[in-house]
């Protein structure tokens, strides 16, 4: 039996504990939250019995095995390593951390002490992405990717909405090194980092939208498009947009046989081969042959529905299954750690390019090593 702990008690803490519950083998043992009614109403509502506005007396008093951290991203670096050097695994909602020293301290702490870490990257074990990963691993693309697309959207779906998040100079959304965007483009980065070298370079432009200007929010980029490239001269484009409509989630690998298109947001994974016909049938017949294979996720789509495998954070399940595997068993991690710091170094190289409304990398580094020493 797993025993897990949850820090921070927020909306995404409910997502967390209704898949933890799905796994047979596990038991959640407390939850804390720096703000007592946050922990009690958690608690209460999933009949949890530890409860705790402290860490460490969670941490001492239910010694759990995994603890899941569901903070705002300014504390996942102390909280990991609290935990970690208690005994305790760690599961780290994305980003990992806010800067990618403070990644590859905890990646290094956790190996020192024999304890394991993730991040939650759960994109990358819905249905499709799964189904894509199998392909490529099984050299459908005739080799490496040869080039990456991977087009992240996140749409404020009214000028009143926008207003509340981002007209806010206090939130701690501002308060990231890459404001927004650091909070969200994790999810498209770490579908790139997984196939390139550790050598990859980084060109980013980022802008703030039109519709933004327009309600007077300046000081908040959520336009960004990225080229990244390694040493093997495997490429890839990352967009993330706030405009783009509908917001797309999808993830496109060229290879140098064939080619793969998954879709994220409708669980659609569309093969590319290099077949091609003669004449005018190179008209006719691949749209029919990709109307049959949209058929076929369509189909397969409701046999996952009907088997409850199917659902809104079903990712989020296989990533946390996976990784409770990875501590009982032999198990593999199911993110390896090249793969997050990696994602890591990316989205701090795209930050510290930014200008405008986001402070650069270097100036929050040097104040927070100052703040650090007193």
């Amino acid at each position: 039996m797993i025993r897990v702990g949850i820090i921070g008690c927020g909306k995404v803490a409910d997502k967390h504990v209704g898949q933890i519950r799905r796994i047979r083998a596990s038991q959640i043992v407390g939850v804390c939250d720096r703000e007592p009614i946050m922990a009690d109403q958690l608690a209460e509502r999933f009949g949890i019995d530890g409860r705790f506005c402290d860490v460490q007396s969670m941490l001492t008093t239910c010694r759990p095995d995994v603890v899941h951290i569901t903070t705002p991203p300014q504390s996942h670096f102390k909280l990991a390593k609290q935990c970690i050097e208690a005994g305790c695994n760690v599961y780290v909602e994305k980003p990992l951390t806010m800067y990618f020293d403070e990644a590859k301290e905890l990646v290094s702490i956790a190996e020192k002490n024999s304890k394991k870490l993730t991040v939650g990257h759960e994109t990358q074990f819905t249905p499709v992405a799964m189904d894509m990963r199998r392909l490529i691993d099984a050299g459908y693309l005739g080799g490496p990717p040869v080039h990456m697309e991977s087009v992240f959207g996140y749409q404020f779906s009214d000028e009143q909405y926008a207003k509340a998040l981002l007209g806010d100079r206090n939130h701690w959304v501002r308060r990231l090194p890459g404001g927004l965007l650091q909070n969200i483009i994790s999810h498209g980065i770490c579908k790139i980092a997984e196939y390139l070298q550790d050598d990859a370079k980084v060109v980013a432009k980022g802008f703030t939208s039109r519709f933004l200007h327009s309600i007077g929010e300046t000081g908040i980029i959520d336009e960004l498009r990225v080229i990244v490239s390694d040493s093997r001269l495997v490429t890839a484009y990352f967009t993330f947009s706030s405009q783009i409509s509908p917001a797309p989630h999808q993830f496109r690998v060229y290879g140098a046989r064939n080619s793969l298109i998954a879709d994220n947001e409708h669980q659609t994974l569309i093969k590319v081969p290099i077949k091609t016909y003669k004449s005018y049938l190179n008209q006719f017949i691949p749209p029919f042959a990709n109307a049959k294979q949209y058929f076929q996720n369509g189909c397969k789509n409701i046999k996952g529905f009907l088997r409850r495998d199917l659902h809104a954070e079903s990712g989020m399940f296989r990533l946390i299954s996976m990784f409770y595997e990875s501590i009982s068993g032999n198990a593999s991690l199911p993110i390896p750690y090249k793969d997050i710091l990696l994602t890591s170094r990316i989205m701090e190289d795209i930050f510290s390019q930014l200008g405008g409304g986001v402070d650069s990398i270097a100036a929050q580094k040097t104040q927070r090593q100052a703040e650090g020493s007193r």
